[in-house]
């Protein structure tokens, strides 16, 4: 079982640790075992409520943050399907606003793994079933659901009649399932269209464009990709979104980076290109605001391992994890070091799968002292590993048994005149373990 889950709540460990005996159906992408899955329990993906689906290499599970934050300022109640989770199983299934309880999602669980023992489901199969048998036992204005991986052949491409289709950032990632090339991972990306269904998307380079209009005219799906049906401008700090029924000025992404723009206007985006639920323009101010997704340039500013730093240091956590996130993860430490004039400290582990020379090599510039962990649970480079990585890009490195460990060094070693900033990057399953160990709750 990739996400290795835990729980306290001993009915919910029972059926996690039925999903941990799963055959690895994960190697294999494809929908037979998840139609087979809906079928038998008569088929719960058929009654949700008004469907956004939202794929991408990064920035999808933002984009569907951003989508939340919308729909309940407006008053709307929300089902919200998103992966991994970073501490408790409960965070991927949120039903009409609130996670999932412990008792429901042991229920549903339960139900989903009677029913299909001979299936030879995966885990995020399983789960995607648990999860919308869950939403059609309760109501809601409108479901969110996140891609798992590609889109084609993802578990969530069940969905027959979404009413609006988003594709967030493309870059190469899980080549091994997608393929090699950025116009194979679009393809799969783009998978996800439907029939005289907006498919509103990001401004990619010609050559991914051009594969994505493709796929989208052979569903006959509506194409709006950013720069043609819908654009947006940052100006006199605010983001000034435009598309075919007016402009409107919204407040900066209280979320970190430059990136968190573009995520945030295409959730307006696609909100704004379907007729199903129809939201004030006050709606989309305050997402700007509300919309929170931790691990993504998160700043921890109080827990038990904040407490063990210096006077004024700052620790971060970001799930970068491939080299299309890389750049504005490094943008946004290397602007923030130069603007507070502060040594930088960077913590990575990274699952044995993943380029960890493609995205060190974009913090190259940045004058870290880097210190390598491994990815508790999960295949990983080892820490030895990581280090000559960053050693090959000028970095100072060294090793250390996890995060906390290294945390330890990095105060043993700080001056209390200069305070360091520390940013734990590589891997959202170590984020996760790490909030865990800091005792900071999921937003």
């Amino acid at each position: 079982m990739a996400d290795h889950a835990r729980s306290d709540h001993p009915a919910v460990q029972s059926q996690l640790d039925r999903l941990a005996q799963l055959s690895p159906g994960s190697d294999v992408l494809g929908l037979s075992r998840i139609s087979e899955l809906l079928k038998r329990l008569d088929h719960p993906e058929r009654h949700l409520p008004p469907i956004f689906h939202v794929a991408g290499t990064n920035g999808k599970g933002s984009t569907c943050a951003f989508l939340r934050a919308a729909m309940q300022a407006a008053g709307l109640s929300v089902h919200v399907y998103t992966s991994p989770h970073l501490v408790r199983f409960n965070e991927r299934i949120r039903i009409a606003d609130k996670l999932i309880d412990d008792e429901t999602l042991a229920a549903v669980l339960k139900e989903v793994l009677d029913v299909g023992e001979d299936v030879g489901a995966s885990f995020f199969e399983v789960t995607t079933a648990a999860a919308f048998l869950a939403f059609s036992r309760k109501s809601a204005d409108a479901c969110i659901i996140e891609v798992g991986l590609g889109g084609k052949l993802d578990a969530t491409n069940v969905i027959l009649n979404p009413v609006a289709c988003g594709i967030a950032q493309l870059g190469v990632d899980h080549q091994f399932f997608l393929g090699n090339s950025p116009e194979d991972i679009a393809e799969e990306k783009a998978g996800i269209a439907k029939e005289k269904v907006p498919l509103l998307t990001q401004n990619y380079a010609p050559n991914i464009a051009n594969r994505v209009k493709h796929i989208a005219e052979g569903k006959k799906a509506i194409w709006l990709p950013r720069g043609g049906a819908w654009e947006w401008a940052v100006y006199q700090n605010e983001l000034h979104y435009r598309d075919e029924a007016g402009m409107i000025h919204l407040p900066l992404p209280r979320l970190n980076g430059s990136h968190q723009n573009d995520n945030a206007a295409l959730a307006v985006a696609m909100l704004r290109h379907q007729k199903a639920i129809i939201l004030p323009e006050s709606a989309y101010k305050a997402a700007m605001g509300w919309a929170s997704w931790p691990a993504r340039l998160q700043h921890l500013s109080h827990g038990h391992l904040v407490r063990t730093l210096p006077v004024g240091a700052e620790l971060w956590i970001d799930g970068c994890h491939n080299p299309a996130a890389a750049p504005s993860t490094a943008a946004f430490f290397q602007d923030h070091v130069e603007k507070e004039k502060k040594p930088f400290h960077l913590i990575m582990g990274m699952l044995a799968n993943k380029d960890a020379e493609g995205v060190l090599q974009f913090f190259s510039d940045s004058q870290a002292r880097f210190y390598a962990v491994p990815v508790p649970g999960h295949a990983c480079y080892t820490p030895e590993a990581l280090a000559s990585i960053a050693e090959k890009f000028g970095m100072s490195a060294r090793t250390a048994d996890n995060p906390e460990k290294a945390l330890q060094l990095i105060t043993e070693e700080a001056n209390p005149d200069n305070p360091p900033i520390i940013a734990l990057i590589g891997s959202l399953y170590l984020a996760g373990s790490f909030l865990d160990a800091n005792r900071t709750p999921p937003e």
